[in-house]
């Protein structure tokens, strides 16, 4: 009887869900038909598999396999949330949450901190980034999910939390006791004036994502910068930034262009989802020459700031292609604290170009990119061709630069990070004139052979391969070729750490500043060598020739 109850109610929260979808979608009477016998047939179906299948099932399990299947089809930004996605979507639209101010990492298989939240419990008790966090109220981290410690550390503002920890350098574990609290999302990670004046000049805001009163932060940002009377141009970097808020990046984006101005649309299936967004207020930087800085992960709400601005000839935007997410979603609540990420529109840049890059519109599971003899060519209001289909494209194009082999295995051994925490532990202050000269160059080479670092390239497995094959034929004679081809890549190995020198102590210098000064020291640092930034700069510093490049 208890299990017949238990599945009336699964069922029933199945009819609940239906029925809210059905009052959202306002199908017409054939479609509402079709809804009705098909939930009939599955909600029958499922009662016969759970109550009747020779072994026993897992009702919810099954359930789940059910729902993942219907949403796999389609596009992968429609989902189902449980109680723990729910969580981290209050983030997005509440801009806080209840825990201590960590974010967290897995390094070599160990919870270990990232950074910390400035002027949150853990940040004003001690915690510091490389932190190893062993035990979470008691309980050992090393078998622990993502979610599982997410849930640990996270909770009711008052409550507390009690944290061990491994610290390099220190030879006893250290325990905190944290209390949790409100901590705030901040969507601004860094924002002041470039160079060596921090009261004037070029102001850059580094702006992380668009959750609730990201705007606002902008806001306050970028009048502080007007107050001082001094400046003279503008960087938004919108780069790694995934997007949030719809109405955030409509909001920021009307800080910049010119009142009345269309700055995105949305067109979906039902009339309610059409609406056209317009900048309702005058901006608050209408003459200050702007740049916006974006890369292949900023997509969505960045996608349609950085649109925008394009379209609209407001600034210049510099960078990699970005992302390609032109489609909407909303949050469907359901039944039992779940809910329904469901893509409900596309949008449209002023000119009407979607920016979307992949089309899930044959609704089969396959996805494929749009293709060139299918993009579209629009006009900017000054006249300038762009094109649809493959997210916004920078007006200057900028490349990264290949990290190589041995940089990209240093990132898989997190060397940096560790590297970082072994020269803290032997250097209690930072020295005020600090760089990366040839003693602390010196140090990592000797720290990197302590931890027997080494990686293979593209050539060496080339070779190995070669060399099998001259064993399997016979080929004797070869074997000395062989071995100094060898010799010659181990060589040419040990020469990249000087050839790249410069970028990897870039990278090491913006890693170790975080473990004295923090976050803002370091990204200040890392400013100073970022090629993105210093072509904005060189772009801004010439107003005349900037307005230039935004006409036809």
């Amino acid at each position: 009887m208890t299990h017949r109850r238990s599945l009336l109610v699964t069922l029933l929260a199945g009819a609940l869900v239906v029925g809210s979808l059905a009052g959202f979608l306002a199908p017409r009477d054939d479609d509402f038909f079709a809804l009705r016998k098909n939930f009939q047939i599955l909600g029958a179906l499922y009662e016969e598999l759970v109550g009747g299948y020779v072994d026993p099932l897992d009702a919810e399990k099954l359930l789940r396999t059910g729902i993942e299947a219907m949403l796999r089809d389609l596009d992968p930004y429609t989902t189902f949330m449980d109680e723990a996605d729910n969580a981290d979507i209050d983030i997005i639209t509440r801009g806080r949450y209840g825990g201590v101010g960590v974010n967290l990492g897995m390094r070599n298989g160990k919870v270990t901190v990232i950074s910390t939240v400035e002027g949150a419990s853990a940040h004003r008790q001690g915690v510091r980034p490389g932190d190893v966090i062993t035990h979470i109220g008691g309980r050992p981290t090393e078998r622990l999910s993502s979610g599982d410690v997410r849930g640990l550390m996270r909770g009711e503002p008052g409550t507390a939390v009690a944290l061990t920890i491994f610290r390099e350098g220190v030879p006893e574990a250290l325990q905190f006791l944290l209390t949790r609290e409100e901590v705030r999302v901040r969507n601004v990670s860094f924002a002041g004036f470039l160079g060596p004046d921090t009261t004037g000049g070029v102001g850059y805001i580094r702006l992380e994502r668009f959750a609730r009163d990201a705007d606002a932060e902008v806001h306050r940002q970028l009048q502080q910068m007007l107050q001082t009377g001094r400046l003279d141009g503008i960087v938004l970097d919108l780069r790694d930034n995934p997007g949030g808020l719809l109405e955030a990046a409509v909001n920021i984006t009307q800080l910049f262009v010119p009142q009345g101005s269309v700055i995105v649309s949305t067109e979906g299936r039902l009339p309610q989802t059409e609406h056209t967004y317009r900048s309702q207020s005058p901006p608050l930087a209408p003459d200050a020459p702007l740049v916006v800085l974006v890369n292949k992960f900023s997509a969505s709400a960045s996608e349609i700031v950085a649109g925008a601005v394009q379209d609209l000839d407001r600034g210049l935007i510099i960078g990699a292609p970005t992302y390609g997410k032109g489609l909407v979603q909303i949050i469907k609540p359901l039944p039992y604290n779940t809910s329904l990420k469901l893509t409900t529109s596309r949008y449209y840049t002023p000119s009407g170009r979607s920016i979307q890059a992949v089309d899930y519109r044959r609704h089969d599971g396959a996805a494929s990119a749009i293709p060139d003899s299918l993009r579209k060519t629009y006009r900017t209001r000054a006249g300038r061709a762009v094109l649809d289909g493959r997210g916004i494209e920078p007006d200057v194009m900028l490349s990264a630069g290949a990290p190589g082999d041995l940089e990209e295995a240093l990132d898989r051994r997190a060397a940096f990070f560790f590297f970082a925490n072994h020269y803290a532990a032997g250097h209690p202050k930072l020295d005020p004139d600090f760089e990366i000269d040839d003693a602390v160059w010196n140090d990592f080479r000797a720290w990197l052979d302590e931890q027997d670092f080494s990686y293979r390239t593209d050539a060496e497995r080339d070779i190995e391969a070669l060399e099998a094959e001259l064993k399997a034929n016979g080929y004797v004679a070869a074997e000395a070729a062989v071995e100094a081809l060898k010799q010659a890549v181990r060589a040419e190995k040990e020469r990249d750490f000087a050839r790249r020198r410069a970028r990897l102590s870039d990278r090491l210098s913006a890693e170790i500043l975080t473990r004295y000064e923090g976050g803002r020291e370091q990204t200040r640092a890392a400013l100073a060598r970022d090629p993105a930034v210093q072509e904005a700069l060189r772009a801004l510093a010439d107003p005349a020739a900037l307005g230039r490049r935004l006409r036809p």
